[in-house]
């Protein structure tokens, strides 16, 4: 199986991308992972851990440097499924808008769309700014797929891992990766199916 790269930069939310990359290990998913410097600083900061940090036994996951720009990710040559950058700072969103390559995580991003291979984004700002929303329809017209994190609160979702688990699950299906991370909408009378 060809490998996912997942990418964390410096927005708030690091908790969609740990969440992630739990669930692609789970799934032994091969990961290319690359983590920005702030983010490891919001991740510190919100998490009170590393990114990688528990996942450090996973020989499906490979760690790269942010800086790395000769990482194999850093060429489109190099096969991949594709890449999620969760969560994507707006910084990082109008680099890859304005086709901009000073990290790696840009450079991948870069390649992941020239080479037509699926990109998703998890912007986590708010409000929006007109430029932020410029740059989002100039990288959906591309067919980079936005994912906001906006968590549903059908299907009795009471906990904050239940809303941080639709967000993820609505990634993974922009990815089509099979999950259960959130109950299916079947109808008004189904949310009682779903109570825990």
């Amino acid at each position: 199986m060809k490998p996912y790269i997942v990418a964390i930069t410096g927005a708030s939310g690091a908790i969609y991308g740990v969440r992630l990359l739990e669930v692609l290990a789970e799934q032994k998913i091969p990961v290319e992972l690359v983590i920005s410097d702030t983010a490891k600083i919001v991740i510190k900061e919100e998490l009170g851990t590393t990114g990688d940090s528990h996942l450090k036994g996973d020989s499906h996951l490979h760690v790269h440097d942010f800086h790395d720009f000769t990482a194999p990710i850093a060429s489109g040559s190099y096969p991949t499924e594709g890449m999620v950058i969760i969560p994507c700072s707006m910084g990082t969103l109008g680099a890859i808008a304005s086709g901009l390559s000073q990290n790696l995580i840009h450079r991948a991003a870069d390649c992941t769309i020239k080479e037509g291979r699926k990109l998703v984004l998890v912007p986590r700002e708010t409000p929006l700014s007109a430029i932020h929303l410029e740059n989002m329809l100039k990288l959906a017209r591309l067919g980079v797929k936005i994912v906001p994190p906006v968590p549903a609160f059908y299907g009795a979702r009471q906990k904050v891992e239940d809303l941080v688990d639709f967000v993820v699950g609505k990634v993974l299906d922009q990815l089509g990766i099979q999950h259960a991370l959130y109950p299916r909408w079947v109808g008004k009378t189904a949310h009682s199916l779903y109570k825990r």
